[in-house]
């Protein structure tokens, strides 16, 4: 028994969270390191502002929807572990793994907007924005199959699964429509914005359903 609490003590859902919010902002952070050193290599040749905003203007884009994607992931994160009331073995996996595709997604950036545009480029960032998704969705499909480590409500559970699958569905229709489409670079990520009229339709039809019976 004192094995198991201390178990539970070293896996607390405020322990986990915290680590979770110090990986997304490291994250964050690196996300910008390409940009800073521009400056300076810009700096050294008497270069200016304007013309390092011309320079730097897709290195720009892609920082800024780097830094907008991992921080709706990170809300969704934080919106699921708000039900968490304990951690187990299975969930802190899920938990380190998405945290893997968070870290690697300062990598993908750099090189979707540092090097020259192949196939390759967008297999691995909308690749990875697609494995973070999946984690999302993983991760939410465990904790109602073990409905002793949250408070959340059968239909909570459902709900936000449901909306999973409709985010990882579309990273990866993104996915193979860059994969299937040379040249297309993450254009293909427009497909998010489908997301929320989806999800909308979805939440509709469920209770249409529902008063149906």
């Amino acid at each position: 028994m004192a094995q198991v609490t201390k178990a539970r003590e070293l896996s607390s859902p405020e322990r986990v969270q915290a680590f979770t919010d110090a990986v997304v902002a490291i994250a964050l952070t690196l996300l910008i390191l390409p940009l800073m050193e521009s400056v300076g290599e810009l700096a050294d040749h008497n270069g200016t502002t304007a013309q390092w905003l011309a320079e730097e203007q897709f290195a720009l884009l892609g920082f800024g929807l780097s830094f907008i994607l991992i921080a709706v992931f990170w809300v969704h994160h934080h919106k699921i572990f708000r039900s968490v009331k304990r951690v187990d073995p299975g969930l802190l996996w899920l938990t380190v793994a998405w945290m893997f595709t968070i870290v690697v997604m300062p990598v993908a950036t750099s090189l979707s907007t540092q090097l020259e545009s192949d196939w390759a480029q967008p297999l691995v960032y909308i690749g990875t924005l697609f494995a973070t998704s999946l984690m999302l969705l993983l991760t939410r499909s465990y904790l109602r199959s073990h409905p002793d480590l949250h408070e959340m409500s059968d239909d909570d559970a459902v709900m936000g699964i449901r909306a999973s699958w409709i985010v990882s569905g579309l990273f990866l229709a993104a996915l193979v429509l860059a994969v299937a489409i040379p040249g297309a670079g993450n254009w293909p990520l427009l497909l998010m914005l489908l997301s929320e009229p989806l999800q909308r339709f979805d939440r509709r039809r469920i209770r249409r359903s529902s008063a149906i019976r």
